[in-house]
């Protein structure tokens, strides 16, 4: 069995532990390894040769945290079972932290979750120095709290107000935010780690602070007015932003607030009955499934096509310089590939790159990048009207308006002057790929690239392909994606593809409700409850509602007698008519002020509401419902394959509730035999849009799942 951990002791009876996980893959604390090290921290505790012991890893990471397939095997253990696996881990430390001997962690690279907790259970702590370096729980993010003793020992270390922040809002930070923070000891450089953890070792006393007679928790005890200040601030930030949704920051605090009452070892227990709870809670089984797994394979780019020579890329064109195209620009020069930026003059593509200057900016102003990272990164960007220069780019990404005419027109001015082997995508979001890709001369190499705005802040690109699209064509498009540090999920083409098509719905349900005599604030903040990160009123306002209206009109002419009316059409063109277009011209569903945003006072008057409001239940079964349905309607033509396609594209693209695991993992969790009944009934009530397609009819039969079982 290959081992995960080496054990060295020099002259002076310092043992080190190195972490090294076999083969390429990062340092986790999974079954193997925990093993190792609870016969190597046994052993070396009671090893009278043994003067201390300094824990550092040969991999570029100390640990990246637990390995996660132990809380999928979760499934197949009692409660009480996996309490006890939970209590092993903890004694663990505290056996590293209370053996007499001085125990110093030497993190040369990033300590996540399990892995800061364990180096949190050393006396001390010395971090390389290093900026790329990220320490921190991230528990809540994956639907969990730490459960190596964080919650007890952050807190114990820094106080509870600091740590309290860091672990319910999942927050890692580089080491000298850490030293500034307290819970990193030193900060050296890279070479000199490994001698100064020796010097620790010398020097320290081996006991923890908590462990000391007349010990006192920093910045005030729990029931002090601090103390209390921080607990209800606290609350009422985790209700603010989870809506009630997500029971992680809920029992982190709850594990903080009553282990801080109580000797550490009592602590613990709490801590791990909240961890025990999470793992088993049904949410958190799909998160961890979704933004983990489903999430670092799409990154990995596990699905790409076989054999084909992984593509570099050097230089991309641009064509058009507006919201998207300078956003994709960034992206791209952000990651050291030279951009050429056109769009109809010199002037407007110069603005694009201005604009990538104030992104640029405002990062180096929040300390996420350096001044000269900055220039460098502006320096890649040339900005031109000339087609011409467009020469020796093996991409070209027109982002122009969705206009087909014009997407023509510019594919093939690019096309007559990009080399042989290039590839032509497009950055539409409703129109479909086969349809643009008529006008290339190389239909096998055109492929759409669908960004998210804003770019820069967005990590989904939907890459649709095309009717010729050809599988090199799409493996080098999904290695762009990656080079600019996006993750991609692929899918067929269609109009709307998957993320459009289907986000559209929750839009336009929110609108026609309104048009039923449902209260707008009750519409938006029936959303927000149901777990979405915007009601679709305002959701509507930000997409804009004459962009929403000119692609109605498109699809009407494109599709002619076959479009089916939806009932938000009229409402929509309503507002357009009022000229109130949504947020840009501060005039939509919503009057748009310096801080705030308030009801269009007229509103009601138009669309007034009825006296017998829906439930609230109502509102969010319909708004979640209609996205389970599209969903199942592209799974059932094709466009999406895979359900784990669907979960990553519809958090990561629209923010579709992360704490179900996505679109599809919701569906599972209704179970598809009580959606079919529940969808027939909102049909029957409310139309025929939610009516089952007869993918969910098939599926309901056996009750069967999207996943299996």
């Amino acid at each position: 069995m290959p081992t995960h951990l080496t054990v060295q002791t020099d002259a002076d009876g310092i043992a080190i532990l190195t972490f090294d996980s076999p083969g390429k893959a990062p340092n986790v604390l999974s079954e193997e390894s925990l093993a190792e090290l609870r016969d190597a921290v046994g052993s070396l505790i009671h090893d009278p040769a043994v003067t201390g012991i300094i824990l550092t890893s040969a991999k570029p990471d100390f640990l990246v945290g637990a390995d996660l397939k132990m809380l999928l095997a979760a499934a197949q253990m009692t409660r009480a079972e996996f309490l006890e696996r939970v209590r092993s881990l903890q004694q663990l430390t505290r056996t590293l932290e209370t053996g007499g001997k001085p125990v110093v962690a030497a993190l040369n690279g990033t300590a996540l979750g399990g892995g800061f907790e364990l180096a949190l259970a050393c006396h001390a702590r010395v971090v390389a120095d290093d900026p790329a370096i990220r320490i921190g729980l991230p528990e809540v993010s994956l639907g969990l709290l730490p459960g190596g003793g964080g919650t007890q020992r952050l807190p114990r270390l820094i106080g509870a107000r600091e740590a309290i922040g860091l672990i319910t809002q999942g927050k890692t930070v580089p080491p000298r935010k850490a030293l500034e923070l307290g819970f990193v000891t030193e900060v050296v450089a890279r070479d000199a780690l490994l001698d100064r953890a020796r010097a620790l070792v010398r020097s320290i006393e081996p006991i923890q602070p908590w462990d000391k007679k007349g010990y006192r928790i920093p910045g005030g005890e729990v029931h002090s007015p601090a103390g209390l200040e921080t607990f209800v601030g606290t609350n009422a930030m985790i209700t603010r932003e989870t809506w009630g949704n997500y029971p992680a920051p809920r029992l982190a605090t709850y594990a903080i607030y009553h282990g801080l009452q109580l000797p550490i070892d009592q602590g613990l227990k709490i801590e791990a009955r909240g961890f025990v709870e999470l793992v088993f809670h049904p949410s958190t089984r799909n998160m961890v499934r979704t933004l983990f797994f489903s999430m670092g394979s799409a990154k990995r780019l596990e699905h790409r096509p076989a054999g084909i020579p992984k593509a570099s890329y050097r230089q991309v064109g641009i064509l058009g310089a507006g919201l998207m195209g300078h956003g994709i620009a960034h992206a791209a020069a952000l990651n050291g590939i030279d951009v050429v930026l056109l769009d109809v003059d010199r002037a407007a593509a110069e603005r694009g790159k201005e604009r990538v200057g104030a992104i640029l900016a405002d990062a180096v102003k929040k300390g996420r990048l350096t001044e000269e990272k900055a220039a460098a990164t502006l320096d890649r960007i040339r900005p031109t009207a000339d087609f011409a220069d467009l020469a020796g780019s093996s991409l070209v990404i027109e982002a122009v308006f969705e206009r087909r005419d014009l997407k023509a027109e510019v594919t093939r001015q690019a096309e007559a002057v990009i080399g042989p082997e290039a590839i032509m995508g497009t950055n539409t979001s409703t129109l479909p790929v086969s349809g643009l890709a008529e006008t290339s001369v190389r239909p096998e190499q055109f492929i759409g690239l669908h960004f998210f705005s804003p770019v820069e802040k967005m990590a989904l690109v939907e890459v649709i392909l095309g009717a010729h699209t050809s599988d090199t064509t799409l493996a080098q498009a999904l290695d762009f994606v990656q080079a600019i540090g996006k993750t991609p999920v692929v899918v067929q083409d269609g109009r709307g593809f998957f993320t459009s098509r289907v986000f559209g719905t929750y839009l336009t349900e929110g609108v026609a409700m309104l048009g039923e005599g449902t209260g707008a604030a009750l519409i938006d903040h029936a959303g927000r409850l149901a777990g979405m990160p915007m009601g679709p009123l305002t959701v509507a306002d930000m997409v804009n509602l004459d962009l929403s209206h000119k692609i109605r009109l498109q699809t009407e002419a494109d599709l002619g007698a076959s479009y089916a009316p939806h009932p938000a059409d009229p409402i929509i063109e309503f507002m357009v008519q009022q000229g109130r277009y949504g947020q840009k011209v501060k005039a939509g569903f919503f009057d748009y002020h310096e801080r705030d945003a308030t009801l269009w006072p007229l509103l009601e008057t138009h669309y007034p509401k009825a006296a017998i409001q829906p439930s609230v239940e109502l509102v969010q079964q319909r708004l979640l419902h209609i996205q389970a349905i599209e969903t199942l309607r592209c799974m059932e033509e094709g466009i999406v394959s895979r359900p784990e396609d669907a979960d990553v594209g519809s958090i990561l693209g629209w923010g579709f509730c992360p704490f179900h695991g996505g679109v599809a993992s919701y569906i599972d969790r209704i179970g598809t035999r009580r959606l079919a009944d529940e969808c027939d009934a909102l049909a029957d009530r409310f139309g025929e849009r939610f009516r089952p397609p007869a993918l969910l009819r098939d599926l309901a039969r056996d009750d069967r799942s999207l996943y299996p079982a």
